[in-house]
């Protein structure tokens, strides 16, 4: 047959005009030909093989946490969400490169915001607790791959521990619109830092990106309301399948984590077994034995620290943020007083939950962060966000003999009669929806299934509340899912740590 080609294309092009491809080539094009079916069918994508003239070099890693990549794209799932629409949330993953394990998974209704992506930061650092209607398969001391009893008895929160690796990230690489060069990772014994990929590197986080193609093959294509990745992957009937909300969905990519790392993975390689794949938990094992597992419990310090960021003046009257006033008598001290902080023209550092404004923190000169209520916290006993006060301020009437105090008491009134219409089933569509939205609350760092209201978290370091989304900085009240007990009281963050 060659040969045959090869006077083909003599005689419809001359001797040595079309030089013949390799005997391979020639392999490998018929056996294309032979299954049409299997041809591509899309556009091809061209990907540069390399970035700024370096070659490319593969992300290796030789213990758990010492690269861990992050990033965050559509799922290819129609969910329902809060307001009625449908529509694809967005999954904000952790990879560690070592182990191949998901340390963490977020599920968001919308663009994923710091308080949202900085849950990985404490989901990675503290187990997965095993669900009460989970099968035992899925528990840690029933996986015979990992050493259940010998890290139990160096971390007591692994007794009822789903069979999933636990791993405190020292370098985590994100996504990021910069131009700098990634910085050097840092060594062994330092915290966790975050690095940015070289811009334009389509190769810089492949192990997250070929990830994110294992979770839509192996989970996402399974569920109803699958979008494929393209209309050409889609079913007719994609909107009316739809039937799962975010909440639902992440229930269910949780319990579908567990059983991903009892997978083989092809890129999991022992030294002394080269031609066996291994389980993310069994490269865990093997890891860990080797470089240790040192727990890190989390203190209600450390919820406090991780909440979102921002600077305020500490005036006559308090703090004011958003026309809602937080006061106490422990403020009389600094009233009109400049923060000891240079470069924040005087303003003070604040913490605050934003899926309940009821309360603020305040770094005050001692270093610790001080609880500061809201003045009329008494007068609302529902949590409630910006959102939802946005709305009470657009719709309440203000008149111009009222004053800034009057004024925030009619708010605060007109904020509880909107709660009190909810819970009597009184309220409009459009009220329930909002108040379903001012109800919710972020993923408790241990996701365990009777934690009443969870911390609302951010990264470890300062920032505005208006950064952008790629750099995991960008603040808002979206992203939530409905808590798991009953209750709404305050969020108390030493509370939250003392329940793992």
């Amino acid at each position: 047959m060659f040969p045959l080609i090869n006077q083909i294309l003599q005689d419809r092009h001359g001797p040595g005009t079309v030089p013949t491809p390799s005997q391979a080539t020639l392999y490998r094009l018929v056996t294309a030909l032979a299954r049409p079916g299997e041809l591509p069918t899309g556009p091809v994508r061209q990907v540069p093989a390399s970035v700024d003239g370096r070659a490319f070099t593969p992300a290796t890693a030789l213990r758990p946490g010492e690269q861990v990549q992050v990033d965050t794209t559509r799922l290819d799932v129609l969910a329902l969400f809060d307001d009625g629409h449908l529509a694809r949330p967005e999954l904000t993953i952790a990879v560690d490169v070592a182990t191949r394990a998901i340390l963490a998974a977020v599920l968001c209704p919308s663009a994923t915001k710091a308080v949202d992506a900085a849950l990985l930061l404490a989901e990675m650092a503290v187990p997965h607790p095993a669900r009460p209607t989970w099968p035992d398969v899925l528990r840690m001391d029933h996986a015979p791959a990992l050493p259940h009893q010998r890290l139990a008895a160096l971390d007591e929160r692994l007794a009822g521990a789903a069979a999933r690796p636990v791993v405190l990230p020292e370098t985590i690489l994100v996504a990021a619109k910069c131009s700098s060069p990634p910085r050097s990772p840092p060594p062994a014994n330092t915290s966790a830092s975050a690095s940015s990929p070289p811009r334009h590197a389509p190769t810089a986080k492949g192990i997250v990106e070929r990830t994110f193609g294992t979770i839509n093959h192996l989970f996402c294509q399974h569920l109803p309301g699958y979008t494929g990745s393209d209309v050409t992957r889609r079913g007719p009937d994609t909107e009316k399948d739809a039937c799962y909300s975010v909440a639902q969905l992440q229930d269910l990519l949780d319990e579908w984590l567990v059983h991903y790392h009892h997978r083989p993975h092809e890129g999991l390689r022992h030294p002394l077994m080269p031609r066996k794949a291994l389980t993310p938990n069994q490269m865990w094992a093997a890891l860990v034995a080797v470089a240790g597992h040192v727990p890190v419990p989390l203190t209600g310090r450390d919820y406090l620290e991780l909440l979102p960021v921002r600077w305020q003046a500490i005036t006559p009257a308090g703090i004011t943020i958003h026309h809602r006033t937080y006061d106490a008598d422990l403020l009389a001290p600094y009233r009109g007083q400049a923060s000891p902080v240079a470069g924040r023209g005087g303003k003070w550092e604040i913490h605050y939950n934003p899926h309940d404004v009821r309360q603020i923190w305040v770094r005050l000169p001692d270093g610790d962060l001080t609880e500061i209520p809201w003045i009329h916290r008494d007068h609302v006993h529902q949590p409630f966000n910006d959102h939802t006060w946005q709305h009470i301020r657009t719709h309440a009437q203000h008149s111009h003999h009222d004053d800034s105090q009057q004024h925030e008491a009619h708010l605060a009134d007109a904020l509880d009669q909107l709660m009190r219409r909810v819970h009597s089933g009184h309220a409009t569509t459009a009220e329930q929806a909002l108040l379903a939205r001012a109800t919710t609350t972020p993923i408790p760092a241990a996701r365990h299934p009777h934690h009443g209201t969870a911390p609302a978290t951010d990264q470890p370091t300062p920032h505005d509340e208006d950064d952008s989304i790629d750099d995991l900085d960008d603040l808002s009240d979206n992203g939530t899912r409905p808590a798991a007990a009953t209750g709404y009281g305050l969020y108390d963050a030493h509370e939250e740590a003392d329940k793992w």
